[in-house]
């Protein structure tokens, strides 16, 4: 699967080898490239320069990123060009593909932002591709981000139902409501969406730890936030529950969580999830 985003990448341009954790023999190869980039500045910096009305934006650099499945070759070339016929009309297939790749390059992006002490590196969304691309190809063909034969896909498709889910709860109307001091974003809000992005991407024990916290912010700052029958049943399974998130968090600490432990924090992130979803629907914004 091929993705291009535009501007440049943080990850450095190059090929990157992928293990799964825990997963024997599943080795994926994550091949990055800047196309168009601006040749770098010189070493003086330059004077500001008085402008009056805004200038014609420049040409922006494009990043290519390959996510190649090194793990599962094909016999040979018929055999694969049979299943690119058949892939790239399969939109759950192509979905599924695109959100392996998508993980290959946030596992990337995460590693960048803890080996830089950078944060501000933020994982990506398939939506945010402004072209993508399935294929085949040899060894060094793919390892250089080309195609023996390839398909342009949609992801529109995938993209558009996401968002229609996002607009009924009209995040527009609360950005506004923010910017304009009329609302506040409350702290638990924050931590739960960190939880989601870690568990999304495989990282349990973060997502454990971040939940523990979350929940503890949002039982503080939501307990009354709505007179409604589910949100008070919802906060009250949310006491019950919380010495299961400590728990998660205590066992987070020591090392990799079971599966168990693994399926409590998710389902006590969606609840919280929900807290929040009703929150937004009902205020109707």
């Amino acid at each position: 699967m091929q993705f291009e985003f535009a501007g440049a990448f943080p990850v450095a341009d190059g090929r990157y080898l992928a293990r799964a954790e825990g997963e024997e023999g599943r080795q994926q190869v994550l091949v990055t490239e800047t196309l168009g980039a601006p040749s770098p500045s010189g070493r003086r910096r330059r004077r500001p320069r008085p402008t009056t009305d805004p200038p014609d934006p420049g040409g922006l650099p494009m990043a290519r990123i390959t996510a190649v499945r090194a793990f599962r070759p094909f016999d040979d070339e018929e055999d694969a060009a049979r299943w690119l016929e058949g892939a790239a009309g399969d939109e759950e297939l192509v979905e599924e593909l695109a959100a392996e790749g998508i993980d290959l390059l946030n596992r990337a992006l995460h590693a960048q932002a803890a080996a830089s002490a950078d944060p501000h590196v933020h994982e990506v969304a398939a939506a945010s591709a402004v072209a993508a691309r399935l294929g085949y190809g040899r060894g060094e063909e793919v390892a250089e981000g080309r195609f023996t034969k390839a398909y342009e896909v949609d992801l529109r498709k995938a993209v558009s139902r996401a968002r229609r889910k996002a607009d009924e709860l009209r995040p527009q109307e609360r950005v506004a409501a923010v910017l304009g001091g009329r609302e506040h974003l409350d702290a638990c809000e924050t931590l739960l969406l960190r939880a989601r992005a870690d568990i999304d991407a495989g990282r349990s024990r973060e997502a454990a730890l971040q939940l523990r916290i979350g929940l503890e912010a949002l039982l503080a700052e939501l307990p009354g936030a709505l007179t409604d029958p589910g949100h008070e049943g919802d906060i009250a399974q949310l006491q019950e529950r919380r010495s299961a998130a400590g728990d998660a968090a205590n066992l987070a600490l020591r090392g990799p969580l079971p599966t168990e432990q693994e399926q409590s924090v998710l389902e006590l992130l969606e609840l919280c999830e929900r807290v929040l979803r009703r929150r937004r629907i009902l205020r109707g914004g």
